[in-house]
């Protein structure tokens, strides 16, 4: 037996469905409908649209009684189930309710764009971190060893000149803002260990931000849509109201 099937995607509540017409017989008339619906760890078949949008909204809920209202200075985005209500709650109509969220969906993007450039500095920073323990690593070992150590410096751009190092007990350091200070090499260890736990349990914490914020402007953005959509519903509703009061 052969199924046959066609498949669209959307996004929408922080996570994503599809829907599949499968035809299960050759000859039937109308292919069943199937809608498959992922929301961050778990994974739901529907058999319909209309048992989809009722799961959607009811692990929205559930969820939004154990969400974080903020995460480190963020605002927490609620979903909006019942848009007349949203929009009573905040005392603003369709136009005011739009604007607000669409600065509020630019801020996120704005605090996005800050947390992705402190991203990529502490990439950058930890490998740094991490190549000068291994220099001081190596000092080290070439100091118990009673061996030079042997290496080429950089005098300036493109220019290197060959250094011969016997044993050092001590390693200059640059602490930024063109500082640079002596430290014996077991409180350089010392120092530069804590500096790389510290980039990477902060580098953790930005990865967590920013998951956080991605789960905000998907749903602001699935608030504005449900918003909009409302008020086009009801300008027909509106309009065809008043073309049967005129009939």
């Amino acid at each position: 037996m052969r199924i046959r099937c066609q498949m669209i995607q959307n996004h929408g509540l922080a996570g994503s469905y599809k829907t599949f017409w499968v035809r299960t017989q050759p000859n039937s008339p109308r292919p069943r409908v199937f809608s498959l619906f992922a929301y961050k760890t778990k994974v739901l078949l529907c058999s319909s649209r209309s048992a989809l949008l009722t799961v959607c909204r009811s692990m929205a809920s559930s969820s939004s009684l154990s969400a974080v209202s903020e995460r480190r200075g963020i605002p927490g985005a609620s979903f909006v189930e019942d848009v007349q209500s949203y929009l009573t709650q905040l005392g603003l109509d369709v136009n005011s309710a739009l604007a607000f969220l669409q600065e509020r969906l630019q801020q996120y993007k704005l605090v996005e764009m800050k947390l992705l450039a402190q991203q990529r500095d502490l990439q950058a920073k930890i490998p740094d971190i991490e190549k000068c323990l291994d220099i001081v690593a190596t000092l080290q070992d070439k100091k118990g060893a009673g061996e030079a150590l042997i290496a080429d410096f950089e005098v300036s751009e493109g220019i290197y000149s060959r250094a011969r190092i016997e044993e050092c007990d001590y390693v200059c350091l640059w602490l930024g803002a063109n500082v640079m200070l002596e430290y014996p090499c077991e409180e350089a260890v010392a120092l530069l260990q804590n500096n790389l736990e510290n980039a990477r349990a902060s580098l953790e914490v930005l990865v967590g931000d920013l998951q956080f914020l991605r789960d905000q402007v998907t749903i602001t953005q699935v608030t504005i849509a449900r918003v909009y959509n409302w008020d086009v519903h009801q300008r027909r509703s509106r309009q065809a109201a008043a073309a049967i009061k005129e009939s």
